[in-house]
């Protein structure tokens, strides 16, 4: 049985609504819409978000702090105003996130 199965089986489907409460929340904070939120199992990220408005989001973010939680969920959404990472995109990431550097910083370390 996979890691998700496992602990999908463990907590039932908690973790998946919690981080889609979650993005609806931020949905709201940001004023953005996200046509479709995802959490599914991803291997090399936490997050993506694409053209079409569809956010996705690792099963695994549910175990993290929600702190963390709250840096990917800003970044993705942020991507459905800016498809860029340039000075507006990190404006908007420090108004809201504050502390987003150090989880960039840990990312890339890792």
């Amino acid at each position: 049985m996979n890691r998700r199965k496992a602990m999908s089986k463990r907590l039932g489907a908690y973790p998946t609504q919690e981080l889609k409460q979650r993005v609806v929340a931020w949905a709201v904070k940001l004023r953005v819409n996200p046509k479709i939120v995802r959490v599914q199992q991803m291997t090399r990220k936490w997050g993506s978000c694409s053209t079409t408005g569809i956010v996705t989001l690792a099963y695994d973010l549910s175990e993290r702090n929600a702190t963390f939680q709250d840096f990917v969920i800003v970044h993705e959404l942020l991507h459905l105003r800016l498809p860029n990472h340039g000075r507006l995109f990190k404006a908007l990431m420090s108004i809201y996130v504050p502390k987003w550097r150090a989880y960039e910083l840990e990312l890339r370390r890792s």
